[in-house]
């Protein structure tokens, strides 16, 4: 007896027992009589469960917080949870062997259960090491109501309790931390299932609370989307830092191709960053790094129609990268939204210039837009393009010429401006 009481406490410990003085025959003895003593006592504390049970009850409520809140919510239920854990704690002072794999199996429930419950971990351990302690007082209490003598010898058993105690916190804290790590799995890939659904206007609209609560965002607040893309991973990731002014709140989503900024905006005075005021450029331009600023839209309902409007801006940003707010873009954004029409646009306007030799081609396009981007002016136009402003007119009467339009025609000036437009956002 006195070998398997010591394998137990190697086993539940995992370390090498500290040797006690040994009298040849007498330890024995000692063992096999504390033995003795405790399962006296254990049989009493089983007939006397419910007792028990409750007087575990009321520390929790006395002592833990958390339990008096679970305790409010389901008193049954945790004194259910209570009695089926004391039972088999009792149990394994009686049959160690026998009723540990049970007893293993009840405190694994149990914290998995309290994870799922939101229960805190802390409190969790102090209710088993108030159970353990409480089972030990009560040994303790019976021993000396039925023999006095004996309590002494519960001092060499006093070990194995507290093993067990032990081995059981220990077990529930995993049963826990597992649980929570795989609730927390779940909610990552349910949120970014919910985000995936809203950015692709695939969302229910039954499932906007939900998704409203995953994402930490109102379901009927005011959003704008921003599209990450390309460059250094690291600066990636501080062009995103750099989306959402101080007060901003946003939800990162990961792309196959961009990532994608949900921000919440507001009007000026309520608290939240001004749509005008996103700005994802970094304080250096980084190569490759293209950043689309999409339009606002109002619920999270529209924010799939806001993922579309970054994703323009981003189709507009020059390959070696940049920023583009789809609001000072509207122009190529009509001409992305469509670029078969662009084409056909570009073709029909520019056609007798894009077919023009390369270097007589470029000079004309190049005059024609730097002219417009000067507003009309050929001074600036020469200025800009190192040549007198005659040469810039002369260059113009030939587009004039090539093409058929006029530039003192309003529309014929809008055509020729979508038409560069066209050529410029539309790569492929």
């Amino acid at each position: 007896m006195q070998h398997a009481v010591r394998s137990r406490a190697v086993i539940r410990t995992g370390l090498t027992p500290v040797p006690r003085p040994r009298t040849p025959g007498v330890t024995s003895l000692i063992d096999a009589d504390a033995l003795r003593v405790l399962h006296r006592a254990a049989r009493a504390l089983l007939d006397d469960l419910p007792d028990l049970t409750d007087r575990l009850i009321a520390l929790l409520r006395e002592q833990e917080p958390a339990y008096r809140a679970a305790l409010a919510k389901d008193p049954a239920a945790t004194w259910q949870e209570a009695h089926r854990s004391l039972r088999h704690s009792v149990a394994s002072l009686l049959d160690p062997r026998g009723a540990r794999d049970a007893a293993r199996r009840c405190s694994w429930r149990i914290g998995a259960a309290r994870a799922e419950q939101g229960l805190p971990l802390d409190a969790l351990l102090h209710a088993f090491r108030l159970g353990g302690s409480l089972v030990w007082q009560r040994l303790v209490e019976e021993t000396s109501r039925a023999a006095p003598e004996d309590v002494r010898l519960l001092v060499h058993v006093a070990a194995d309790v507290w093993n067990f105690v032990d081995e059981h916190c220990t077990l529930v804290a995993d049963a826990y931390r597992q649980t929570e790590w795989q609730l927390g799995r779940r909610r990552e890939n349910r949120a970014r299932l919910l985000a995936a659904g809203l950015l692709d206007g695939t969302g229910r609209i039954a499932d906007l609370p939900e998704a409203a609560r995953a994402l930490d965002l109102p379901e009927q607040g005011r959003y704008v989307v921003v599209a990450v893309t390309g460059g250094p991973p690291a600066r990636s990731a501080a062009a995103r830092a750099a989306a959402v002014p101080p007060g901003g709140h946003v939800h990162w989503h990961a792309g196959a191709e961009a990532d994608y900024g949900i921000v919440l905006v507001g009007a000026h005075g309520e608290g939240l960053p001004d749509p005008d005021e996103i700005d994802t450029a970094p304080e250096a331009p980084v190569p490759g790094l293209r950043i689309g600023v999409g339009s606002p839209v109002d619920g999270l309902a529209a924010v799939g129609d806001a993922r579309r409007f970054a994703d323009t801006a981003l189709a507009i940003c020059p390959v070696a990268g940049g920023t583009v707010r789809l609001a000072d873009h509207l122009p190529a954004a009509l001409v992305v939204s469509s670029p078969e029409m662009g084409r056909a646009l570009a073709e029909k306007v520019l056609g007798p210039l894009l077919r023009l030799e390369p270097a007589d081609r470029e000079v004309l396009l190049d005059t024609l837009t730097t002219w417009l981007d000067c507003d009309g002016s050929a001074q600036r136009a020469g200025e800009r393009l190192y040549c007198h402003r005659n040469t810039v007119l002369n260059r113009l009467r030939r587009c004039e010429q090539l093409t058929g339009r006029s530039l003192a025609r309003p529309a014929d000036v809008v055509e020729f401006s979508l038409a560069l437009t066209a050529r410029r956002v539309l790569r492929d």
